[in-house]
């Protein structure tokens, strides 16, 4: 609690909006959303209340690749390719920065694990994301990783039991940006070709989906893919006993791991459990995540500051 101000601090215009305003309930994510014309579309689709969720999908496509934004909001306005790095998240004030958490969560873990030298000697990059929900639903954002880490091949194994069956294997190339809603804008004329296809190899970002538990999956997924490092957002591992193998299997297969929660204190259960099946610290100590998402969890359970990938540790 000590920590409030600090969490509800993010340098954008809306982020009284979008922390306190909500939290007192005198906005709501609907309310936030809708005043910026982002409700219910594209990347925003599960982004509140009302929105949709993974099993609503049936089976059609999970991943949006538009922003749903104008060109004025697009990520990519007054900004070079070279400069599309973490600093860009403070240099424009929008709302992308709400879903732009997911690729900046996955770079800001590579640089703590102390792989970022790592992406300048190596072509291609391999990481297991364990455990999406509503990322199935933005995955075209994970295309900024192109930006972040120019010149690698960046491979994501996304392992969880929401994937849906229908979709377990599924391969996503990603061509280019997610796209504004202007058609002469430069996330459009750049790059012809659209933001998530199947089938194509040429790509530098890929994401093939699976559906199950780490621990039952690792031996097919590893045949292809064995992981540079391992990546679970909002884990959870206090609140689920299925944890407790896949911690085994990280601790077997001595991958760097970085897990990250919606406050504090889940960290702290969730080190805790580490450290019963491992029987040790945190190989990097509880921090606050700077590409938390700047919104704060609506009508939360629990009386704690709540954000999205809001703090994170690794083993």
């Amino acid at each position: 609690m000590k920590k409030l101000d600090l969490l509800n601090d993010f340098p954008f215009t809306f982020s009284q909006e979008s922390t306190v305003q909500i939290s007192e309930k005198q906005e709501s994510r609907c309310s936030f959303l809708r005043k910026r014309g982002i409700h219910q579309v594209g990347l925003w689709v599960c982004e509140c209340r009302c929105g949709a969720s993974v099993t609503s999908f049936g089976n059609s496509r999970l991943e949006s690749d538009t922003w749903n934004l104008s060109n004025i909001l697009c990520p990519c306005r007054g900004i070079t390719f070279a400069s599309r790095l973490p600093t860009f998240w403070f240099a424009l004030m929008n709302a992308s920065r709400i879903n732009l958490v997911i690729p900046l969560t996955v770079y800001h873990s590579i640089q703590l694990a102390g792989l970022g030298s790592l992406t300048s000697e190596i072509s291609k990059l391999c990481i297991h994301y364990l455990g999406p929900e509503k990322e199935l639903l933005q995955l075209a954002v994970f295309g900024e990783l192109r930006a972040l880490f120019p010149g690698v091949f960046v491979q994501i194994e996304l392992i969880g039991p929401a994937v849906p069956h229908h979709r377990d294997g599924d391969k996503i190339d990603l061509h280019s940006y997610a796209h504004c809603i202007e058609q002469d804008c430069d996330c459009r004329y750049k790059n012809e070709n659209t933001s998530c296809s199947i089938g194509h190899t040429s790509s530098a970002v890929t994401l093939q989906l699976h559906r199950g538990y780490y621990h039952e999956r690792f031996l097919d997924i590893s045949k292809d893919s064995h992981p540079h490092l391992v990546i679970a957002p909002n884990a959870g591992i206090a609140a689920y006993a299925s944890w407790l193998p896949t911690i085994e299997l990280i601790k077997e297969i001595n991958v760097p791991a970085v897990f990250s929660d919606y406050c504090e204190e889940a960290c702290n259960l969730a080190a805790c459990c580490i450290n019963a099946v491992t029987n040790q610290p945190p190989r990097l100590p509880i921090q606050l995540n700077p590409f938390r998402q700047p919104m704060v969890v609506e009508d939360s359970p629990l009386h704690l500051p709540c954000y999205s990938n809001c703090f994170l540790f690794a083993m």
